[in-house]
C-alpha cells in the first residue's frame, strides 16, 4: 500500500515553529473498525515519524475518518494534527478551498473551515472539575499550585505567573510514573498581546513536552473564559518552539483558530 506522508507545523505560520504533525493519507478498510494489522502498522509508523502526533486519514462517503497516534499510543483527541490534516486536504486539492473538512473521530464529528489565512476547528469543550492533585504531581512540577482540576484527559494546574511558566523544569521521570495521561500548566499572560499562556507535559504518552496542544485548549478555553469573563481569547503555548491559538467559546463548543505550514512531503509503501 502506497501512502502520502506530510509533515505540517501547526499553530504557526513559520516553518521552524509550532507543533510538527505527521499526516498519512492511505486507503484502509471502509468498515468502522480498522483491522488489527493496520493498527499495528499505524503505531509503528507513528513511532518511526517520531513526532508528538501522526494522523491517519481514510476517505469515507461524506467525511474523512481520522485517527491520531503518539509514538507509543493512540489518543482520543488531537488539535494540531487535525488542523494539519485540514491544511493537507485543501493544499492537495482533495477538498476545494470553500469546502469544510469533516472528520469522524473517537471524539465525534470534528470540522475545520478556512477563515481568510486561518483555519478554524470546531471541537468539544472539555472543562475540568476541581480536584486535589496527587502529592507526587506537586513534587514533579516543583512549584506552588494556585488551582488544580481534571477533565477526562488531563490535569490542569494554574501557577503564579507567566515567568514561572517559562522557567519551570518538571521532573519528567517522576511525571512518567504517575497514573495520569498529561498535565497542562497555565497562568494569566503578563503582556496584553495574550490572555493566557501554558505548557503541556505528557511523558507517559510518549511526549515529554508537546510544543502546541490544541486539545489542551479545549480545557483551557472554558477555564480562562470563566475567569476572564471573555468568550474569545488569544493564547500562547510557551514551549521552546512556541505557538499561538485563538480560542472562542461558542454553544458549549471550543473553536480553535490557527495557521499551519507544510514543510515536507514524500510517498512510501506499507512495508517501508
Amino acid at each position: 500500500m502506497k501512502t502520502d506522508l506530510f509533515q505540517v507545523n501547526a499553530f504557526t505560520n513559520h516553518p521552524c515553529k509550532g507543533n510538527p504533525a505527521g499526516i498519512c493519507l492511505a486507503s484502509f478498510s471502509s468498515t468502522h473498525d480498522i483491522d488489527l494489522s493496520n493498527t499495528i502498522w499505524m503505531q509503528r509508523l507513528a513511532k518511526k515519524m517520531g513526532l508528538s502526533e501522526t494522523a491517519f486519514l481514510q476517505k469515507g462517503k461524506d467525511m474523512y475518518n481520522l485517527r491520531w497516534f503518539t509514538p507509543i499510543c493512540e489518543v482520543d483527541l488531537c488539535g494540531h494534527a487535525t488542523l494539519a490534516s485540514a491544511r493537507v486536504l485543501w493544499e492537495t486539492g482533495r477538498l476545494s478551498p470553500n469546502e469544510q473538512a469533516h472528520f469522524n473521530t473517537r471524539s465525534g464529528l470534528l470540522t475545520a473551515k478556512k477563515v481568510q489565512n486561518f483555519i478554524e476547528l470546531d471541537f468539544p469543550a472539555e472543562p475540568e472539575t476541581e480536584m486535589d492533585p496527587p502529592s507526587d504531581l506537586i513534587k514533579a512540577l516543583g512549584c506552588s499550585l494556585i488551582y488544580t482540576g481534571k477533565n477526562r484527559f488531563d490535569y490542569l494546574v494554574e501557577i503564579d505567573s507567566e515567568k514561572e511558566i517559562c522557567t519551570i523544569h518538571p521532573d519528567l521521570e517522576r511525571l512518567r510514573k504517575l497514573p495520569i495521561h498529561s498535565v497542562i500548566v497555565t497562568a494569566q499572560s503578563a503582556t496584553p498581546q495574550y490572555d493566557f499562556v501554558s505548557r503541556f507535559f505528557a511523558p507517559s504518552a510518549g511526549i515529554d513536552e508537546d510544543p502546541v496542544t490544541g486539545s489542551a485548549h479545549c480545557c483551557l478555553g472554558p477555564y480562562w473564559s470563566q475567569k476572564l469573563h471573555k468568550k474569545e481569547m488569544k493564547a500562547y503555548q510557551a514551549s521552546s518552539r512556541g505557538g499561538e491559538i485563538v480560542v472562542r467559546i461558542e454553544n458549549n463548543r471550543t473553536v480553535l483558530k490557527g495557521q499551519a505550514v507544510i514543510v515536507n512531503q514524500k510517498t512510501r509503501t506499507q512495508h517501508d
